[in-house]
């Protein structure tokens, strides 16, 4: 039975386990009233754009996606008000329903919140500081991240970024003479690691093509690599996935493959645990 479980309630649980972590053992100074608004937010969002361009479909399982983006922006952004959250909620779920090719959406809701309200407001920033460099995180997040992937099939996304990202990095240390240690203090960042585990990974929103994944994430490191060391972008991985969301299209155009649905996740899984049983 448990194999049979939606992914996304494991992802659930996770981040759901992140926060409360980041909360009592990292002592982040978080508002309930700004998670409670983004969770809030994210749903009522989910239901009201549900309702206006798939009024025929189920609205309740899409809610699961919504608390995934609400958690995401609770971990990950960083605001005194509740009403930047909430803008923050709103343009992440209706980013799903309006920038939208051949039935799928192409920016991860989440980051599109985060970059909307970071740019425009005064109010909003990331902390890509705030796990800090703690191998006990690093493990948490690796552990947790590899259940969600193997059950989605997306590990070579996140593999790949990070590989990729690593080696950028260490080229350029190389060349510069620093140490190893300082490679390991960008390389050792929970915030990275979270990102390129939860976010880079998203099913619904990046290439179909594995051979496209591949390519997708390795521009997606170069983007952070670039904004990063040479345009000091301190939270450089969510511009670079902002700025490369598009090229979904164009490669999804060039390697052709099914999209990624829940449902038929869910219908493989469930075959598949009655056939082990």
């Amino acid at each position: 039975m448990i194999k049979s479980l939606d992914p996304r309630v494991y992802q659930i649980g996770f981040l759901g386990l992140f926060l409360l972590v980041g909360i009592g053992a990292r002592d982040w100074s978080l508002q309930p009233a700004v998670v409670a608004t983004a969770i809030i937010g994210c749903a009522v969002n989910q239901l009201i754009a549900k309702s206006i361009f798939q009024p025929k479909e189920n609205p309740l399982p899409s809610l699961q996606s919504s608390l995934i983006t609400s958690l995401g922006l609770a971990l990950l952004l960083r605001t005194n008000h509740p009403t930047t959250m909430l803008i923050a909620a709103t343009v992440a779920i209706w980013s799903k329903f309006l920038f939208r090719w051949d039935d799928k959406h192409f920016f991860n809701p989440a980051n599109i919140g985060i970059v909307a309200v970071v740019t425009l407001t005064g109010d909003a920033w990331v902390s890509p500081g705030q796990w800090g460099e703690d191998w006990l995180y690093f493990l948490m997040f690796l552990a947790a991240g590899s259940l969600v992937l193997k059950k989605v099939g997306r590990w070579d996304t996140s593999v790949a970024f990070l590989a990729a990202y690593a080696a950028m990095e260490a080229a350029r240390s190389i060349y510069l003479g620093w140490t190893w240690d300082v490679w390991a203090h960008k390389m050792m960042s929970g915030s990275l690691l979270m990102f390129a585990l939860f976010m880079v990974t998203d099913p619904r929103s990046i290439p179909n093509a594995k051979s496209a994944r591949l390519v997708w994430s390795v521009a997606i490191a170069g983007a952070t690599f670039i904004l990063r060391n040479y345009y000091y972008v301190p939270s450089a991985v969510f511009y670079a996935l902002f700025i490369m969301s598009p090229l979904t299209l164009i490669l999804d155009a060039v390697w052709s493959a099914p999209q990624f649905s829940w449902e038929k996740l869910r219908s493989f899984t469930f075959n598949s645990t009655k056939l082990e049983a």
